[in-house]
């Protein structure tokens, strides 16, 4: 009995390594993204309104800094509208406050990133042609009250110089709804 049930692991073992393959995926630059989360979310929110303080860009004026901020803003906001919150001014008493920073390797290291946010998803640069940069995004969810964020989200990526603006916008959109993914609908 012990021999024919050792017989019969070892047939499965064979089948599950015969099973398997090995494919070389290709990934451009621009596809890698990685993120980390900090912080707990909870539907008690319906307003938002923008951080006052809490937009900065750091790109050495490589890239129109407004632009990007506008961007930026947009995609949340287009976001957080899908997922039923209604965005307000800061003086109508949002429930929340939404901020973010935005910066480049060349700007800000890592280091740097997680001494100022807290948070760093060590995006690995080997392999990347000098053509693309690695880029932060931080977007961080304010109880209007508290001065510290109860949430934050941290992507790091690669930039497209020669994208037009739809496609920077699209780009944008794409990131804002992975790293809002874990926002909860409004009540």
């Amino acid at each position: 009995m012990l021999k024919h049930f050792n017989q019969l692991i070892l047939s499965v073992c064979i089948v599950m390594l015969t099973a398997c393959t090995a494919s070389n995926i290709e990934s451009t630059p621009t596809s890698r993204i990685t993120m980390v989360t900090s912080g707990d979310l909870y539907s008690v929110a319906k307003t938002y309104a923008w951080h006052a303080s809490m937009f900065s860009v750091h790109t050495a004026n490589k890239i129109d800094e407004q632009t990007l901020k506008t961007q930026l803003r947009d995609s949340v906001d287009k976001i957080m509208a899908e997922k039923g919150y209604q965005v307000v001014k800061a003086t109508d008493s949002p429930q929340m406050t939404i901020g973010f920073g935005m910066a480049l390797a060349s700007e800000m290291s890592d280091a740097e990133i997680l001494a100022k946010a807290g948070l760093v998803p060590g995006l690995a640069t080997q392999g990347v042609d000098s053509e693309h940069e690695k880029g932060s995004v931080l977007i961080a969810l304010f109880n209007p009250i508290v001065e510290q964020p109860f949430w934050r989200v941290l992507a790091q990526g690669f930039t497209e110089p020669d994208n037009n603006m739809a496609q920077r916008e699209a780009r944008f959109d794409n990131l804002a709804r992975m790293m809002l993914n874990s926002v909860p609908k409004a009540d």
